[in-house]
């Protein structure tokens, strides 16, 4: 969640699926295949020009379908994956490779080492060219844009700072993840029916899934560090177009009191100024001037913002049942969604391009993409019960493989993997 005044403080890009990676061949070593799809010549860098930020932000807000996350396919490739990298670990891993920036164009022993890394885990294939060059070539950038799609990174080519982060994670850590994400996958896979919504916490996406496959992937935005966005099943059982926002007590306590406070001691009226109303326990409204925010019992009231182009739930906001006090919704904000690391919410989930989520959750009652964006239109008021709730997954699935061979590494943003912490310092 996000208010208007700040005072509330971010990828599974869809695993490769049956996205063929653009100009490479169809088949590959330790049977990786059909990598994730992206055009390399949009916003590909020059060894002398930075690459197109547009070409990152367009990348990290539409992100691919892809397989499903919870797929029962994943369990066998995600097996297959860990005699492979147990492999890995046995030959004593992969080389470091050195800090310092790396394009194409560059050259020397550090370019080595970076090669000697990709072909270690796959993404620097065999049939394409030898791994012992010294030029950052074509086709060593095109093995760090697959490096960089499957480890949650925006493929730009570039080994930039985060990319050398992740490079470095060693295989024993990888590996391990690996064996941690098994058996939450295998949990979940037995459960999840023909028709679901899951929350990839970490790789902060959203995937909308019917008979094994992802009608629809929306990149999100999830909570904070200090705010973990939680781990949980439910069902979505009501949508509710341009709702009125009842703030949480999370936001109470740790945004609004503070911020109010802040501001009355400059003369200034925070609940005005942001159009929210106050309530007392009788239910009355009061007049937000007369509010002393320097007592405690302002914590204890109610707080709401109408529906509006301000109000931070956007047009639709989706319900499920849950002891968190969290939901999913739209956002007027949508720069977040660009960005390649998404943790910024209070726990809830903002989501991008949420009217295909909504009109798909409600499709079998008559409505359609066009009918929900007409909502976002008029801005009427109106609650939609689905007739049958839809199954959601709030997951923390930070290593995955899919039915084509393709390994998936997300940050272990919440430290949940029990390993060592540089599998969340990218």
């Amino acid at each position: 969640m996000m208010t208007r005044f700040a005072i509330v403080g971010v990828m599974t890009l869809g695993v490769a699926g049956m996205l063929a990676f653009a100009g490479a061949p169809a088949a590959a070593q330790d049977g990786q295949v059909n990598w994730v799809r992206f055009d390399p010549h949009s916003g590909s860098p020059t060894p002398d020009q930075p690459y197109d930020h547009s070409f990152a932000k367009q990348w990290e807000a539409n992100p691919p379908k892809g397989f499903p996350t919870l797929s029962a396919a994943n369990v066998a490739a995600m097996k297959t994956a860990i005699q492979r990298y147990s492999g890995i670990v046995e030959k004593g891993g992969w080389p470091v490779v050195p800090d310092g920036t790396l394009q194409a164009g560059s050259s020397g022993r550090a370019v080595e080492i970076l090669r000697q890394r990709l072909a270690a885990s796959g993404d620097l294939r065999g049939d394409e060219d030898s791994v012992f060059g010294y030029g950052f070539d074509q086709t060593l950038e095109r093995a760090v844009k697959r490096f960089q799609a499957s480890n949650g990174l925006t493929p730009t080519g570039i080994v930039d700072k985060r990319t050398i982060a992740a490079i470095n994670i060693p295989a024993a850590v990888r590996l391990q993840q690996l064996k941690t994400n098994l058996a939450r996958i295998q949990e979940l896979a037995r459960t999840a029916g023909k028709k679901y919504v899951v929350v990839n916490i970490p790789a902060a996406q959203i995937e909308a899934v019917e008979d094994d496959r992802v009608v629809s992937r929306h990149a999100g935005v999830v909570g904070k560090l200090d705010r973990q966005t939680p781990i949980l099943r439910s069902a979505i059982h009501e949508l509710n177009f341009n709702p009125v926002w009842h703030l949480p007590p999370t936001v109470i306590t740790k945004d609004l009191v503070p911020k109010a406070r802040d501001m009355q001691k400059r003369g200034q009226d925070a609940l005005a100024k942001y159009g929210i109303d106050a309530y007392g326990a009788d239910g009355k409204k009061l007049n937000t001037s007369k509010i002393n925010w320097s007592s405690q019992s302002v914590a204890g009231l109610t707080y709401r913002q109408q529906p509006g182009p301000e109000n931070p739930l956007g047009f639709v906001k989706i319900n499920f049942h849950n002891s968190h006090s969290v939901y999913m919704h739209d956002t007027p904000s949508q720069t977040l969604f660009g960005r390649n690391f998404r943790a910024a919410s209070s726990g809830c989930v903002r989501i991008s391009g949420i009217e295909r989520l909504a009109a798909w959750l409600v499709s079998e009652q008559g409505w359609t993409e066009e009918k929900v964006l007409g909502m976002k239109k008029t801005g009427e008021r109106l609650d939609v019960r689905l007739k049958k709730p839809v199954p959601l997954y709030f997951a923390y699935i930070t290593a995955w493989a899919t039915e084509d061979g393709v390994v998936q590494f997300r940050r272990d943003i919440y430290a949940k993997d029990g390993v060592d912490a540089v599998a969340s310092a990218y």
